[in-house]
């Protein structure tokens, strides 16, 4: 019998112990880094320039994504009672808290891809995300 806890959303207090896991709880996927990256530089952003931006993500999936990193306190959603509606997003400060680690991650990404890759780090998809 399992002595772990399970805290409101489903996930298991033991499994959260685990530094690497509770990073990959709340930054893991395949969206949420490009949503933390796209935020990074501090100005409100609407959900449809992230949409766009982003360019194959589902509506549910950004939808999802971005609740999931609202729910961590890393991303906060500002909505305005306006006609249309508007809703924007912005990094906490525990969201801002990441940058530099990210910014590692990319830099060991970037030089591993110039030497993995055969179109290296300047090829026409990479330059469109940064």
């Amino acid at each position: 019998m399992s002595t772990a806890k399970t805290v409101a959303d489903g996930r298991q207090t033991a499994d959260l112990a685990c530094p690497i896991r509770y990073m990959l709880d709340v930054i893991g996927g395949k969206w949420k880094l490009p949503i933390i990256c796209m935020l990074e530089k501090g100005s409100n952003t609407r959900y449809s320039t992230l949409k766009r931006k982003l360019g194959d993500i589902t509506n549910m999936m950004l939808a999802q994504s971005l609740k999931e990193l609202e729910a961590s306190g890393i991303v906060r959603r500002d909505q305005y009672n306006e006609v249309p509606p508007r809703v924007e997003y912005t990094l906490t400060e525990k969201g801002r808290s990441l940058l530099p680690s990210v910014t590692l991650l990319w830099q060991w990404a970037m030089d591993s891809m110039e030497r993995e890759t055969v179109c290296g780090k300047n090829c026409d998809k990479c330059i469109s995300t940064m």
